[in-house]
C-alpha cells in the first residue's frame, strides 16, 4: 500500500503540469459548451502548460498548435466581446456556409501536408501522420469556435477520439483520459449548440417583426 502511494506521488510530481493542464482544459470545454466568454482565459492558460507537456513527449505538431491556441484565445475573446457589444447580446451560433466549408477543407489539406512534411523530414516525431492530421483539424476547429460555427463540434469529435489513442500510445494517461472525456463532451456540445441555434432561428423573425413594426 505504501509503495502504491509512493508510486502515485512520484507520478503526480513528474506529471503535475499535465494534470493541471487537463483540469484547466475540462473547465475550458465546459465553458465552451455553455458559450461563456471566460473559456478563452482557461484556453490560454492550458495551452501555455501543454507547450511544455508536448515538447517533453515529442508531439511537436501539437506543441506548435498550442502557440496557435494562445493567439486564437486572444482573437476569440475579442471576437466574442465585440460581437456582444455591437448587438447587446451574445454572439449567436451560426452554421458554416458551403463556400466557407470548401475553403476550410482546402486549408486543412494544405496544413496537414505541410505538417506531415516537416515532421517526417525535420523531427523525430514517432507518429507524424496522426499528429499532422489532428493538428490540421484542430487549427480549423478552433477558428470555427472563435466564429461560433456549430460544425466545429463535429471536427472535435474526430480530433479528440483520435488524440485519445495517440496520447495513450505515448503514455500520457491523464491527457488520454481527458480526450476521451473531450469526445463525449464534444457530442454534448453539438446538441447544446444545435438547440441554441434552433432557438435563435425562432427568435430572429420575431425580433425582426418587432423592429419593423
Amino acid at each position: 500500500m505504501r509503495l502504491y502511494k509512493q508510486n502515485n506521488m512520484q507520478y503526480i510530481s513528474e506529471h503535475y503540469i499535465e494534470i493541471i493542464g487537463s483540469i484547466l482544459s475540462l473547465i475550458y470545454l465546459y465553458l465552451s459548451i455553455r458559450q461563456k466568454i471566460g473559456l478563452w482565459i482557461f484556453g490560454f492558460l492550458c495551452s501555455a502548460l501543454y507547450i511544455v507537456v508536448f515538447f517533453q513527449s515529442k508531439f511537436y505538431a501539437d506543441m506548435s498548435l498550442q502557440f496557435y491556441y494562445l493567439a486564437v484565445s486572444v482573437f476569440g475573446w475579442v471576437s466574442w466581446k465585440s460581437g456582444k457589444q455591437q448587438s447587446g447580446k451574445e454572439l449567436p451560433v451560426k452554421r458554416t456556409k458551403k463556400l466557407q466549408a470548401l475553403v476550410l477543407l482546402l486549408i486543412t489539406t494544405f496544413v496537414f501536408l505541410l505538417y506531415y512534411f516537416v515532421l517526417t523530414h525535420y523531427t523525430d516525431s514517432p507518429l507524424p501522420l496522426g499528429d499532422s492530421f489532428t493538428t490540421a483539424l484542430s487549427i480549423i476547429a478552433t477558428w470555427m469556435l472563435a466564429r461560433k460555427l456549430i460544425e466545429h463540434w463535429i471536427l472535435w469529435v474526430i480530433v479528440d477520439g483520435l488524440s485519445a489513442g495517440l496520447y495513450l500510445y505515448k503514455g500520457l494517461y491523464p491527457t488520454a483520459i481527458l480526450f476521451v472525456i473531450y469526445t463525449v463532451m464534444a457530442i454534448v456540445g453539438w446538441y447544446q449548440w444545435k438547440k441554441d441555434l434552433h432557438q435563435h432561428n425562432i427568435n430572429a423573425p420575431v425580433a425582426h417583426n418587432l423592429n419593423g413594426a
